[in-house]
């Protein structure tokens, strides 16, 4: 018997469009391993098997009388979905970033299974990159890992995994898809509630449909009595993206913490306020003391029993723009994220991981998931920020330097910002519409003078 998507990943699959494809994205800078790309090409391969949804494509049931189906890949191709590429010398930061640009704007095809790597090649001091697009449908669920996660490794002369033969299983006929559906109906009658393509215009109908389970993230919603402010990251979201990166040491952070208080996402919330600040300003755009930018903030929380990321919880949080000190944007921050009567409102964990389908590989997804069909009305952008393991991780021997999140957009939402730390820095990832936030490498820029300007407030 096949496997069924949940109602959930239906959903947002029926409701993806073409200029707001899903994927989520992830960028590693790494030493070039002793066997170049032949050797990162070779880990994929072996490592396949321990992803075997990696080898399976969505199929749809005749009718749409049920939610689709995972069905095995007979014509699965690596060399569709492994591709290579080689910057053009010198192999700058901002050549590799073009490349990346282009990449995450093309969606990925749903005939085959949802999912590519790109080896990049050319990026000087002999380093090379891996660019992954995954959709969050793929992942689904708390002990799902990704090709990115099964890449990497401790030990940079770990041994080769033990190969292993994949056969296909048959593909379902139409008929017995149906038949299967209609089994499941008789057994479990819940259990066919689909949500319709005609119908899941808005994802707040989706969740009604899905049976409330994003019932926690609604009320959040419903609470909000204003809708987000009006800014420049909001309107027509175009097909064409554009990457900016920035970095922030991690010492660097905490030390802040550690004069004003609070935590270290309440700090890499202030430096992304104080950026958006002087990004607003520089265009010329009107900032007074009451503006604000509202972001939708899903937060890994670490867990010393449970492992990193076990647990989230989520913040729609009004961003003090128009406040001028950086010191008292953190307290304002760092009180609205403790929800004590300030503009944060906590959407519990349960709720968004039953929202989401929350993997601790795909948390920068959770957000955007969050923000199909409410980020015109509720919030302005997403921020996503997940704490990564603090030693070095190799793949196929070349030790990981940095690794970047592209978290994708939805509609009339132009702008998603993800964090990920990784020994010792914290890697800044800002994916946006090229039309309308074109500049976002301006933005990126001001990341370093922020983080300058609250280690000289802490003395």
């Amino acid at each position: 018997m096949v496997e069924r998507l949940s109602p959930l990943d239906a959903s947002f699959l029926y409701l993806e469009e073409p200029a707001t494809p899903m994927h989520v994205g992830g960028l590693l800078i790494l030493d070039a391993p002793p066997g170049g790309l032949d050797a990162l090409a070779a880990l994929v391969e072996a490592r396949l098997a321990l992803v075997p949804r990696y080898r399976q494509r969505v199929a749809e049931v005749p009718g749409h009388l049920a939610d689709p189906v995972w069905v095995d890949d007979r014509d699965f191709d690596l060399a569709l979905h492994l591709r290579r590429s080689r910057l053009p010398r010198p192999g700058t930061e901002a050549q590799l970033l073009d490349l990346v640009s282009r990449l995450a704007s093309r969606p990925l095809d749903r005939n085959r299974p949802l999912w590519e790597a790109y080896l990049i090649e050319g990026l000087s001091g002999g380093r090379v990159a891996v660019m992954t697009k995954t959709h969050p449908a793929l992942v689904d669920g708390l002990s799902a890992i990704d090709i990115g996660q099964v890449l990497l490794d401790l030990d940079p002369e770990a041994a080769p995994p033990e190969r292993v033969e994949w056969q296909p299983a048959r593909t379902p006929s139409g008929a017995e898809l149906v038949l299967q559906a209609l089994d499941e109906y008789l057994r479990r009658p819940s259990s066919l509630v689909a949500v319709r393509h005609a119908a899941a215009t808005d994802l707040r109908s989706a969740a009604v449909r899905i049976g409330g389970v994003a019932g926690g993230l609604l009320r959040a919603v419903r609470s909000t009595v204003l809708p987000a402010p009006r800014t420049p990251l909001n309107g027509p979201v175009g097909r064409q993206r554009r990457v900016a990166v920035a970095r922030a040491q991690l010492d660097d952070l905490k030390r802040i913490r550690s004069v004003h208080g609070g935590t270290v996402n309440d700090v890499l919330l202030a430096v992304l306020t104080g950026a958006l600040r002087e990004w607003l300003l520089s265009r010329g755009e009107p900032v007074v003391a009451g503006t604000t930018v509202r972001a939708l903030v899903p937060v890994s929380l670490q867990d010393d029993e449970a492992g990193s990321g076990s647990r989230v919880t989520s913040h729609l949080v009004d961003l003090p723009v128009g406040e001028p000190n950086p010191r008292v944007r953190l307290a304002r921050l760092g009180y609205a994220m403790r929800g004590i009567g300030g503009p944060g409102r906590s959407v519990t964990a349960d709720s968004l991981i039953a929202l989401t389908g929350f993997a601790p590989s795909t948390l920068h997804a959770l957000g955007a998931r969050a923000a199909r069909g409410l980020s015109r009305r509720m919030f302005n952008l997403v921020i996503t920020n997940v704490p990564g393991p603090q030693v070095p991780l190799y793949a196929a021997g070349g030790r990981m330097q940095e690794v970047f999140p592209v978290v994708p957009l939805a509609q009339g939402q132009g702008l998603s910002i993800g964090m990920t730390s990784y020994n010792g820095t914290v890697f800044f990832g800002f994916n946006a519409d090229r039309d309308s936030v074109g500049d976002v490498d301006v933005l990126a820029d001001m990341v370093d003078q922020q983080v300058a300007e609250l280690l000289e407030a802490a003395g």
